[in-house]
């Protein structure tokens, strides 16, 4: 079975699966299209399962080019076009992998809109673009024009999804055992550190929600904006001070301890969506009288690797516990400039 998103060739894609079938029908052309598309080299990204295609993405790189067919217009800027989007699935997780793809490539091209354009009686995939922050903004003939403004901040977590502000928002260390970490940040442990290789979609598990689960309790006191900075504890494999390693940056949605759930089933339906953790994982951690349960958005992985030897010997930090503390506005900042992380993703 494969589930991974992938980068092919058009000429690599079955325009005669039954798929394209919705649109062709939209889109007279369509074929041609396509067709053109398959002798210029261009690729798409798409997911299949059990040999049955589920997804099909192409993005386009708009830059310096002034939207004039829809209206109202729009002038130049950096832009990213979702040229096509189709998804034949029930699931809500694989659109919203899609969207991260979508968003990645954005940040990797410092994108200053993104737009699609869509027919209004795809319902599903509108609402789900609107919750990450596209906006109508015109129309196209019979289709909507939806955008999404890269460079500013609404008061909606989801919808500003994955740009951050650092201004207001408490800065804390998440630590993760390396098995863990593994599943659940797949991109973020890649050795190959150039920036492109971050967008690669590597893992089933490569999607814009998490739930992690533990017991320390301490954890209890975080709250929907803050920003944590996750920590890979060491695998052993070599010093401490260099294998346990900052890798990513997410934000928590919302913090629910033990008593937030009626039963362990409750319990188990609420993390088994989002998180990695077996159902034995999860029945261990829930008879935990301190469980905590974080759901959080996955916004961006550190283009480097912030080492506890620099964070120790550079920057002064040296908690009593590792697994879980606060970090000042100054510390958090230095980690995102050692860690290279991409700045268009910080709007303040």
């Amino acid at each position: 079975m494969n589930e991974t998103i992938s980068l092919r060739k058009f000429s690599e894609i079955d325009l005669s699966d039954g798929f394209f079938d919705s649109l062709k029908s939209d889109y007279p052309g369509f074929e041609e299209w396509f067709t053109r598309k398959a002798s210029e080299g261009r690729k798409a990204y798409v997911q299949y399962t059990s040999g049955t295609l589920q997804a099909f993405l192409f993005l386009k790189n708009e830059s310096g080019e002034p939207l004039n067919d829809i209206t109202p217009q729009r002038p130049a800027c950096r832009r990213l076009k979702v040229g096509t989007f189709k998804i034949d699935a029930h699931n809500t997780r694989l659109g919203e992998r899609f969207v991260k793809k979508i968003m990645d490539t954005s940040l990797y091209m410092n994108a200053e809109e993104i737009y699609v354009t869509i027919f209004p009686k795809h319902e599903s995939l509108i609402r789900l673009l609107q919750e990450y922050g596209f906006v109508e903004e015109g129309k196209k003939g019979e289709e909507l024009v939806l955008i999404k403004n890269m460079k500013q901040l609404s008061a909606d977590l989801l919808k500003n999804y994955p740009l951050l502000t650092t201004k207001g928002n408490r800065k804390f260390v998440l630590s993760i055992y390396p098995e863990y970490h593994t599943r659940m940040f797949p991109d973020s442990i890649l050795k190959n550190e150039d920036k492109y290789e971050l967008i690669r979609d590597v893992s089933y598990t490569n999607s814009i929600h998490k739930v992690y689960i533990c017991s320390m309790y301490s954890a209890a006191q975080l709250h929907r904006g803050d920003l944590l900075a996750i920590y890979r504890t060491t695998d052993w494999k070599g010093p401490a001070h260099y294998r346990s390693v900052i890798t990513s940056i997410c934000q928590v949605e919302e913090v629910k301890d033990k008593n937030s759930f009626k039963s362990y089933e409750d319990f188990s339906r609420y993390t088994n969506y989002y998180s990695i953790f077996s159902n034995e994982e999860i029945k261990q951690i829930y008879d935990s009288p301190t469980c905590i349960a974080i759901k959080m958005t996955y916004n961006i992985a550190l283009t480097k690797r912030v080492t506890k030897q620099y964070m120790v010997e550079s920057m002064g930090i040296n908690p009593q516990y590792w697994g879980f503390f606060q970090l000042t506005d100054e510390q958090f900042d230095a980690i995102l400039k050692k860690g290279e992380i991409d700045e268009s993703i910080i709007i303040n």
